[in-house]
């Protein structure tokens, strides 16, 4: 009898098991697919998918349950609600950015602020259906930065930690299939035709290494807020080009990186439980996060097309290239370049795409360090 109740509860954790937990089960495996089968963001998606399977068992150990405290809670604690694990991740993403290309033509910065439009149109909608703090970490998925969109969610003390990041890297993956269409609706084929010799400049080494200093004191007299964030990404930065600490910028660009970039996916895994995830408020982050990223490639898209009204024929901008200053880089970048090529075979315009990339890749960062200012 002793060892039919002893059997019996081997099995006796399967009461506490609901619907909820087995969606998420779908949810974390889907995710697992994705960063498999699909290549979509698979340093992220691979560990968050899994994440979320482990933290979703009844009962389960790898998050905090009573006074036992779980690992996964114990990473949250030490590396989240500090924010310290993005802003080690910014020094990495810095480390691997070039800005040469955008020093050499500076005045693509302006398609970086232009196509954060969508955070900001966003962050108005998502205030019809959320608190304003929620509603500001919402909007911040537009910049298709998922450390940005971990950072300022987590600085407000949004409670849809989870879904927004999902929703952050998932639109950042889909680039290739959300782009396009907008770029193609918002252009006529002459526009897309355009072509945009590139003459390249020089940039000197020490403009390279002043440039990073610059751009924190400015954006830190800006936006005070956005110090943590700009002032890191542009650390990575200056790791990479003082021209000393090659072997320290070599580190951060892959192993921190990559270190980091796994922890963050079980980290946030960890408040991806059936009791925050399932319910009908994920499902309209979902879709206003697709908006406002919709609308961030449709702001630069527009914004260029506004600067060709004054300018003369021969000088026009290409539209596409405004679609790129978001800031999945160098995904949006590429995905320029392709449109382009596919519209005339020698219409190459990776220089300029890539450097409005890299513009919004500073834009999100300083955009999301505004919206923590706004709310404070």
């Amino acid at each position: 009898m002793n060892f039919l109740n002893t059997f019996a509860s081997l099995f006796s954790n399967f009461g506490n098991l609901t619907w909820q937990m087995v969606v998420m089960w779908g949810i974390g495996a889907l995710l697992v697919y994705l960063a498999i089968a699909k290549k979509m963001e698979p340093s992220l998606l691979l560990p968050m998918g899994f994440g979320a399977i482990l933290v979703n068992l009844p009962l389960s150990g790898a998050i905090t349950q009573g006074d036992t405290v779980g690992p996964i809670s114990a990473l949250f604690e030490a590396g989240m609600s500090n924010e310290l694990f993005p802003l080690l991740l910014f020094i990495g993403i810095g480390a691997m950015i070039d800005f040469g290309p955008l020093l050499e033509k500076p005045w693509l910065m302006l398609f970086g602020a232009a196509a954060q439009f969508g955070i900001f149109f966003t962050l108005f909608l998502a205030g019809f259906f959320f608190d304003l703090r929620d509603a500001a970490s919402i909007a911040v998925i537009g910049a298709a930065d998922g450390p940005t969109a971990i950072f300022v969610a987590n600085t407000l003390n949004s409670q849809y930690l989870g879904a927004i990041m999902v929703a952050a890297y998932s639109y950042m993956a889909l680039v290739p299939i959300v782009q396009p269409p907008v770029v193609k609706l918002l252009t006529t084929r002459k526009e897309r035709l355009i072509r945009m010799p590139y003459e390249k400049g020089n940039v000197s080494q020490l403009t390279k290494i002043l440039f990073p200093v610059v751009v924190t004191i400015i954006a830190g007299m800006v936006a005070p807020a956005s110090v943590a964030l700009v002032g890191f990404l542009m650390f990575g930065n200056l790791l990479r080009e003082c021209g000393v600490l090659n072997a320290l910028s070599e580190t951060a660009q892959n192993v921190l990186a990559n270190l980091i970039t796994l922890v963050l996916g079980l980290t946030v895994a960890g408040q991806m439980t059936a009791d925050k995830f399932v319910r009908p408020d994920t499902l309209l982050i979902l879709a206003l996060g697709l908006v406002a990223f919709v609308f961030d490639t449709a702001g630069g898209v527009l914004f260029a097309k506004l600067l060709n009204l004054f300018l003369p024929e021969g000088k026009k901008l290409n539209p596409m290239i405004g679609a790129a200053g978001i800031s999945a880089f160098p995904m949006s970048g590429r995905v320029v370049n392709k449109m382009g090529l596919e519209e005339d075979s020698q219409n190459f315009l990776l220089m300029y795409s890539i450097s409005v990339n890299v513009s919004g890749q500073i834009a999100s960062v300083i955009a999301g360090g505004l919206i923590l200012t706004l709310m404070a």
